[in-house]
């Protein structure tokens, strides 16, 4: 199969190493000639260059742009395309993306692979990320079913865990647990950093270790990304955050109250419920 991919950073470059390796034709578009250039050496694609219509002769196109870059991109592509191609996106925001392009094109599968790293670039790419990881597919009454079972055959091929929801159901869940630890990550970061003592704060980073390497890990990943979660999935967010807020509070009232046997319920609770999700 032809399998197109705009968008040559981190997932692209990923996608576009699983996808050759199981024998695909890969195409890839950049905004930049030097990212096409790296693509090819890498062995990201078979051939890259800046135009949209390179994609023209794809089967599918996988879109791997920024969040807010996705619609416009459509918007563009669909242009150069047959009506028989089939569009599929990236993007950790569902609901306003498959709102948006839906109508714009008929076989149109909103996806999000739950698979990435701290490092972004095409150079960060690697054969494998979405082994064993979730990609959820959010199909609409509208979506045809051929177009949703052939991203379904791709993705599975890459050895993923296939979910199916609806958009607005993926974005209050990633709101949980993916968005929402960005800012929790992003807030101790910030949180540290409000130190004014400066021999505190340089004995600080001299201490950390692997708890707040873990715990900041995605709070000082991709500025762009958080930006565009925020944004994108504003209500859901702000919900998960006003939640947050409130545990935060209550724990804050069991530490000031001095109620220790309370706290350490909370925690075994925790310790309990967290295998949940991630096993």
């Amino acid at each position: 199969m032809k399998i197109g991919i705009l968008g040559l950073g981190l997932i692209g470059g990923c996608l576009g190493f699983d996808l050759r390796s199981k024998g695909h034709y890969v195409l890839g578009v950049s905004r930049r000639q030097s990212t096409c250039e790296k693509a090819i050496n890498l062995g990201n694609v078979d051939q890259a260059g800046l135009e949209l219509s390179l994609l023209a002769s794809a089967e599918v196109v996988f879109i791997c742009t920024p969040i807010g870059m996705i619609v416009p991109q459509v918007q563009e592509l669909i242009t150069h395309l047959p009506k028989t191609t089939i569009i599929t996106d990236v993007g950790s925001v569902k609901k306003p993306i498959v709102e948006a392009i839906s109508p714009l094109w008929e076989n149109f599968v909103g996806g999000h692979p739950m698979a990435g790293k701290t490092d972004v670039g095409i150079e960060a790419s690697q054969p494998n990320l979405f082994v064993n990881r979730p990609y959820v597919i959010t199909p609409i009454e509208t979506t045809p079913n051929h177009a949703v079972i052939i991203v379904e055959e791709i993705v599975r091929s890459l050895g993923s865990n296939i979910y199916y929801c609806q958009p607005e159901q993926h974005d209050r869940a990633v709101s949980w647990i993916s968005h929402l630890p960005v800012m929790v990550s992003a807030s101790l970061i910030a949180a540290c950093l409000s130190e004014t003592d400066p021999k505190i704060a340089q004995l600080s980073q001299n201490f950390a270790s692997s708890g707040f390497r873990d715990t900041s890990r995605v709070g000082g990943g991709n500025p762009e990304l958080g930006v565009m979660m925020a944004q994108y999935n504003r209500q859901s967010l702000l919900h998960s955050l006003q939640q947050y807020r409130q545990s935060l509070n209550e724990f804050i009232h069991i530490i000031e109250q001095e109620k220790w046997e309370l706290l350490e319920e909370k925690f075994k609770l925790n310790q309990q419920a967290r295998p949940n999700f991630l096993e």
